[in-house]
């Protein structure tokens, strides 16, 4: 059976999710053109060969190209305003309206609905509300949509039908949300992330993101230490951290049980 394993021993996201199996061999074009399906306006979608720490890893940004043509209109640098904007608000049902209006495939919607549910419940029970009227801020903005379905995208494009993952490093100090400042795990993180196991850190940086604890948590079929299998291919997908010790990378391992 194709199974992939993520190896987050320095942190898990959406964005390193996806570009470590864009790194194991999913077809970026095909990612591409099926995410070009959604609403969502114009981005663009860089990949970047970096290195991190002494390992080589695919990094992923996605860039609103609205935001970028301001930024040339002002003649600043276009990072500066991409990643000086307020995050996009978007609610739960308007996402998951976004996926099904889609026409993407059965599984990836599947896939994709089960992680902003994951999420969705997370914020409503932090903020005791009602899922149907959560507002997503963080993981409504585009990059974060273009992440969990992109993942959905890549996991059907290699024909992995199971996902294994090991214990999920969180990290430590505090991280700047759009409610404040919180703890890490930030509250939505660590309820998503009940019932799994976590690895300890003593890194003073927030490791994994509520999409990579939301893809954990809706798309990991078991947790632990790497199955018995025969590895066909690896990627390595590249975080925005530079740790002094180990490279801030997601590890996946694609192959067979």
């Amino acid at each position: 059976m194709k199974t992939a394993y993520l190896d987050c021993f320095s942190g898990l996201s959406g964005d390193m999710t996806l570009a470590a199996l864009v790194d194991a061999g999913a077809n970026r074009e095909t990612i591409e053109s099926e995410l070009r399906k959604l609403s969502l306006g114009d981005f663009w979608m860089e990949w970047q060969s970096v290195m991190k720490t002494g390992v080589h890893a695919l990094k992923l940004n996605v860039i609103d190209l609205h935001l970028q043509q301001q930024a040339e209109q002002a003649k600043v640098n276009p990072f500066r305003v991409l990643h000086s904007h307020p995050h996009e608000h978007r609610r739960y049902m308007e996402i998951v309206a976004l996926i099904e209006a889609a026409g993407l495939s059965r599984r990836v919607t599947q896939r994709a609905l089960a992680v902003f549910e994951q999420i969705g419940k997370a914020e409503a029970k932090i903020h005791n509300i009602p899922v149907d009227t959560v507002h997503f801020h963080e993981v409504g903005a585009l990059d974060s949509i273009v992440d969990i379905v992109g993942v959905a995208i890549a996991l059907e494009d290699l024909g992995i039908e199971q996902l294994y993952c090991g214990p999920v490093p969180t990290g430590n100090g505090y991280v700047r949300c759009d409610h404040g400042l919180y703890p890490v795990p930030a509250p939505a993180t660590m309820e998503i992330l009940k019932g799994i196991p976590l690895r300890a850190s003593t890194i003073e940086k927030e490791l994994t993101t509520p999409t990579g604890a939301g893809i954990a948590a809706a798309l990991v079929t078991q947790f632990g230490p790497l199955p018995s299998m025969t590895v066909e291919s690896i990627g390595y997908g590249a975080g925005t951290r530079n740790l002094p010790d180990q490279p801030n990378v997601l590890r996946v391992m694609i192959g067979t049980l």
